[in-house]
C-alpha cells in the first residue's frame, strides 16, 4: 500500500475519509493489517505529505490513532492531549491540517475508562493538570444522572463513560465555535467534524 499523493488525497470526500477510518479499525479488530511497507512510505512522503484525516485523541498509551485505524506513514495527522480537549494551539494545528494540508475529516476521539475524565469526575488537582481537567468539568456537569453525588466519581465506570461521550460532543461544539476557519470549511462541505469513541476492552471504534 502506497502513501497518499496529492491526487489521491484530492479524490477523497469527507464521507470517504470516514469510511477509510472505519475500514481500518475493522482490520485492526480482526488483526488483519493492510499490507504496507512503512519504509517505502517514508520515502514516498519525503518530499511532501497528503494525509486524508485529522484525529484529536487522548494521550492514553492504549489509544494510538495510527494503530487503531490501521494507517501508515503520511495518512493522518494525530493530535493528542489528555481528555481530547481543544485549546488555541490544538485548534491552530487542526486548522493547518485541514486548510493548508488538505485533510477531509476531523475526528474527536474519546475512549472508555479515560483517566483524564476520571480525574475531572473526582475533582483531582495536580499542577498544570488542574487547569486541563477544568476544561472537562462542563461535561461532568452536563451528565445529570446519577444525581446521587456518591455515584458521580471515577468508581462508577458507566458515569465516567457517559461523561467521556459528553466531552466528545462538547469538544466538537468548541471546535466549531472557537474556529471560524474549521466551521466555514464544514459549512462548505470541505470537511466533516465528527466524534468517535474507542473501547479499550475490544479495540472497536464507534462513530457517533
Amino acid at each position: 500500500m502506497k502513501a497518499h499523493t496529492k491526487e489521491t488525497q484530492a479524490s477523497i470526500t469527507p464521507d470517504a475519509a470516514i469510511t477509510l477510518l472505519k475500514e481500518g479499525n475493522q482490520r485492526f479488530v480482526a488483526n488483519k493489517k493492510a499490507d504496507r511497507n512503512l519504509l517505502d512510505q517514508v520515502n514516498d512522503t519525503a518530499s511532501g505529505q497528503y494525509p486524508f484525516a485529522t484525529v484529536l485523541s487522548c494521550i492514553d498509551s492504549r489509544v494510538s490513532a495510527e494503530l487503531i485505524f490501521d494507517q501508515g506513514v503520511g495518512d493522518i495527522f494525530s493530535a493528542r492531549v489528555a481528555g481530547n480537549i481543544v485549546n488555541e494551539d490544538l485548534l491552530g494545528s487542526i486548522e493547518f491540517a485541514c486548510k493548508l494540508a488538505g485533510t477531509k475529516v476531523v475526528v474527536i476521539l474519546g475512549h472508555t475508562a479515560c483517566g483524564a475524565v476520571k480525574g475531572a469526575c473526582d475533582d483531582a488537582k495536580l499542577g498544570n493538570l488542574t487547569t486541563l481537567l477544568h476544561k472537562i468539568k462542563p461535561a461532568v456537569k452536563a451528565v445529570s444522572e446519577p444525581a446521587d453525588s456518591s455515584l458521580r466519581n471515577s468508581k462508577n465506570i458507566d458515569f465516567v463513560n457517559e461523561v467521556a461521550m459528553k466531552n466528545i460532543a462538547l469538544t466538537i461544539e468548541d471546535t466549531r465555535s472557537l474556529s471560524p476557519v474549521l466551521k466555514d470549511m464544514e459549512d462548505n462541505g470541505e470537511i466533516k467534524i465528527v466524534g468517535a469513541m474507542y473501547d479499550i476492552n475490544n479495540g472497536k471504534v464507534t462513530f457517533l
